[in-house]
C-alpha cells in the first residue's frame, strides 16, 4: 500500500480477501423473497452475523493486525471499544499470537468484559464515557508502545471492511444499490470503494439512526444535538471520521436516516421472516427499505447485517412488542359489575372465539370506578388485529366496556 495516501483502493481489498486465509468466513449472501414482496425491491441480505465474533468488525481488524511490522506485533495493540471491534481485535490477536489491550469504559457490563477476556485480551477499565477511554487508550499506546487499532479511522481498518463488497458483488454481480449502515464511517468507505471499482455505476447509500446521524450531519453542515440513546448502538457514533469521511463525500451516492421504532419493526422481521438475529446496527438497511420504499422500488438492493450481537433481554422486549404491534398480544380493561360469574362470562366468550387468555387482573379497590362495580385487565393473544376486533365487538354487544392499552410491560 502507498504509506503516502490516504486513498483506498481495489487491489489492496483483493490482497487482504487472499490475506485472510480463511481466517475470515465468506458469509452467505441470500435473496430475501418474502422481504422483496413487502418493500417493492429485490432485496438480498449479506449475513455478516456469520462471522466468528458475529460482526464484520473482525475484517477490518484482522486486517490491521496482518500489516503490523515485527516489532509492532511483537509489543501489540490496544484498542478502545466495548463491543464487537473489542471482540475481533481480542480474537485475532490471541490467533495470531499479538498481545491485544482492550481499554472498555467504568460501567462496561461484566459480559462484555468476561466475553473480550474469554478471546484472549486485557481488558483494561477506564474512563466514565467513551470518549475518556478512547483518550486515554491513546496515552496508554504511548507509555506501553503499543500500536492503536481505530475501529473505523484508519486504511487498512477500511480496506478489510471493504472485503465485504467483493464477496456481495461476486455473489450477486448484478447488484444496482447496497444499504451500508453508518457509524464513523469505515464500513461504508471500504464497501463504496471496492463496490464502485467493480461497478461505477452501483449506487450506495448510507443509512443511519436519527438520533446519531455523523455523515448526514457532516454532509449537510449540521451541528451534533443529543438525543438520546438508540437501538443501534454499534452506530451510535457523534462524530464522523477524517480520513472516512474523505471517501464517503466523494463516493457515498446518499445517506438515509431512520427511526427507532423503524429499526425496532426490521429486527422483528429479520428474526421472524429471515430467522436470524440481528443488532440494531445490522438492521438498519432493512428500517430504510421500510421507511423509503419509492426510494429502493424495483430496485436490486444488497442490505449489510452488519452483526447479530444484542442483549437477549432486548431481543426478548422488542419481540413481545412487535407482537403488541401486529396486534397478536393486547392488554384489554374491561369494566363489570361486581357480582359473582362477570369475569366467567368474559372469559366464556374470550375462549368461544378462539382468543388465548395469557393473563388477569381483577380491581376492586384500586380503582375510580363506583363501589358496585369493577374491572380486569385482561392480556390477550389473538391471531391478528382482526380476531382481536372480532373480540372486541362481541364483548361490547354484550354490555361490557372494553378499552385496549397496548403498552405492556412484559
Amino acid at each position: 500500500m502507498n504509506k503516502n495516501t490516504d486513498l483506498l483502493s481495489l487491489d489492496d481489498m483483493k490482497n487482504a480477501a487472499e490475506g485472510f486465509n480463511g481466517a475470515i468466513k465468506h458469509t452467505p449472501t441470500s435473496h430475501a423473497i418474502t422481504l422483496s414482496k413487502m418493500t417493492g425491491a429485490d432485496v438480498y441480505i449479506k449475513y455478516e452475523n456469520r462471522q466468528f465474533t458475529a460482526s464484520f468488525k473482525e475484517r477490518g481488524a484482522l486486517n490491521k493486525l496482518l500489516n503490523l511490522d515485527d516489532s509492532q506485533k511483537q509489543k501489540g495493540v490496544i484498542a478502545a471499544s466495548a463491543g464487537n471491534h473489542a471482540q475481533g481485535v481480542a480474537y485475532h490477536g490471541s490467533r495470531l499470537g499479538i498481545p491485544t489491550t482492550i481499554a472498555m469504559p467504568l460501567g462496561t457490563p461484566f459480559v462484555k468484559i468476561r466475553n473480550t477476556e474469554d478471546l484472549g485480551a486485557t481488558v483494561i477499565q477506564v474512563g466514565e464515557r467513551f470518549d475518556e477511554t478512547a483518550e486515554a487508550a491513546l496515552k496508554i499506546a504511548k507509555q506501553k508502545s503499543l500500536t492503536v487499532v481505530h475501529p473505523f479511522d484508519d486504511i487498512h481498518v477500511m480496506t478489510g471492511q471493504g472485503t465485504i463488497a467483493l464477496e456481495l458483488l461476486k455473489d450477486v454481480p448484478e447488484l444496482e444499490m447496497i444499504i451500508v449502515p453508518v457509524g464513523g464511517g469505515g464500513l461504508i468507505a471500504g464497501i463504496a470503494t471496492a463496490a464502485k471499482a467493480i461497478n461505477p455505476n452501483i449506487k450506495i447509500v448510507g443509512v443511519q439512526s436519527e438520533r446519531f446521524p455523523s455523515l448526514y450531519r457532516a454532509l449537510n453542515g449540521e451541528d451534533y444535538v443529543p438525543l438520546g440513546s438508540t437501538l443501534a448502538e454499534g452506530i451510535a457514533v457523534k462524530t464522523i471520521g477524517k480520513k472516512t469521511y474523505e471517501v464517503c463525500r466523494k463516493l457515498v451516492d446518499d445517506v438515509l436516516l431512520v427511526s427507532e421504532e423503524e429499526i425496532e419493526m426490521a429486527l422483528g422481521l429479520l428474526l421472524t421472516i429471515e430467522k436470524t438475529v440481528s443488532e440494531g446496527a445490522g438492521a438498519c438497511p432493512l428500517a430504510a427499505l421500510i421507511r423509503y420504499p419509492d426510494y429502493f422500488k424495483n430496485k436490486k438492493v444488497g442490505l449489510i447485517l452488519t452483526g447479530g450481537n444484542i442483549d437477549t433481554r432486548l431481543l426478548a422486549s422488542i419481540l413481545m412488542r412487535s407482537l403488541v404491534r401486529d396486534g397478536r398480544i393486547t392488554r384489554l380493561r374491561i369494566e363489570l359489575p361486581d357480582i359473582p360469574g362477570a369475569l366467567s362470562i368474559i372469559s366464556s366468550i374470550i375462549g368461544n372465539k378462539g382468543g388465548n387468555i395469557i393473563d388477569v387482573s381483577h380491581h376492586r379497590l384500586f380503582t375510580e370506578l363506583p363501589a358496585k362495580e369493577t374491572y380486569s385487565n385482561i392480556t390477550l393473544e389473538t391471531r391478528d388485529a382482526k380476531h382481536l376486533q372480532d373480540i372486541l365487538d362481541e364483548l361490547r354487544e354484550e354490555g361490557f366496556v372494553v378499552s385496549v392499552n397496548r403498552n405492556i410491560d412484559m
